[in-house]
């Protein structure tokens, strides 16, 4: 079931949990010139996913990482009509090969926009962090497996995938972000660890886009 959409943020959210400061205008900047990479590997900058149209932009950890896949399921389930209705784009950026994308969109059902940036570019010149914040407690609300057995199930996948690598720097954290069009930034995010992602709903309703109902939605793990 959606609800209304809230009303476009225009401004940075100060108070939103775990929310960073606002980017340096020269760190945009030079995140913006930076290219990533689409899943037949064609280069683009940056700020061509946000110049002309606001975009959600959510930087993942390694695709290999439990956390990341059950994220990313979840944002599969966000429709089309609603993106759409709002006018937002909705962009997952990973930092694997771009060999990787096609194979965890067809693994996650996520049909949105997907890119790499496999230098990690954009996430040093944002300030993304590495390694755990183990002083942070926090609990994503997308995130159903255990810590043991998410561990598993990344493990069994990478033993069975064509070839055993962690799809990207397993210490990388990820961020949210809201930008454009133009270099306004609405929100931004950078995650502490691996379940400290902002809920879906929190970025969607942000950004003018009908929120999800999850609850009553069947999850499905598979590994």
């Amino acid at each position: 079931m959606a609800a209304q959409p809230a009303p476009p943020v225009t401004q940075q959210v100060g108070r939103a949990r775990g929310c960073g400061e606002r980017p340096e205008p020269g760190e945009l900047r030079e995140a913006s010139r930076c290219l990533v990479q689409d899943g037949d590997g064609r280069s683009i900058p940056f700020k061509a996913l946000y110049g002309e149209q606001k975009a959600i932009v959510l930087f993942v950890r390694n695709f290999l990482c439990y956390t990341c896949k059950e994220y990313v399921e979840d944002l599969a389930k966000v429709p089309q009509s609603f993106l759409q209705e709002a006018n937002v784009r909705l962009i997952v950026i990973g930092q694997s090969s771009y060999h990787h994308i096609k194979p965890f969109c067809n693994l996650t059902g996520y049909t949105h926009e997907m890119y790499v940036d496999p230098q990690r570019e954009i996430y040093k010149t944002l300030g993304m962090k590495r390694g755990e914040g183990n002083n942070v407690s926090v609990r994503s609300p997308h995130v159903k497996s255990n810590a043991l057995l998410g561990s598993i199930r990344s493990t069994w996948r990478a033993m069975t995938g064509p070839a055993f690598d962690f799809q990207g720097d397993p210490a990388q954290q990820g961020g949210a972000l809201i930008l454009g069009p133009g270099n306004e930034v609405h929100f931004l995010h950078l995650d502490k660890n691996r379940l400290d992602h902002v809920p879906i709903n929190t970025v969607l309703q942000l950004a003018g886009v009908k929120t999800i109902n999850f609850t009553n939605q069947p999850q499905i793990i598979d590994i």
